[in-house]
């Protein structure tokens, strides 16, 4: 394979990883905020709030509550799935 093929394919498997890290950050918060006081060990808890709350803490403050629920997690995974898929996309195809 050529470098720029390696290169394209290494770029697609980093975005691929990544949305696939916040997914799974944004499920964990999601699931320890219904469990109250559980506390994960090695920091892992303020590890996936310090992860994910950059993401969810804008989209929580542009949508008012409704009905006592939040919905930034819903928007967030959405928000990554199209930023994701738009992103592979662009890159051109490996030869």
């Amino acid at each position: 394979m050529c470098t720029t093929c390696l290169l394209i394919v290494f770029v697609e498997a980093f975005i691929n990883v990544l949305g696939a890290a916040l997914t799974i950050a944004i499920f964990a918060r999601v699931v320890l905020s219904w469990i109250p006081g559980l506390r994960l060990p090695f920091g892992l808890g303020e590890f996936v709030w310090n992860v994910s709350e950059p993401i969810l803490g804008p989209i929580r403050r542009a949508l008012p509550l409704m009905a006592g629920i939040d919905f930034s997690p819903f928007v967030a995974l959405f928000v990554i799935q199209v930023a994701e898929s738009v992103l592979l996309r662009l890159l051109p195809p490996p030869v």
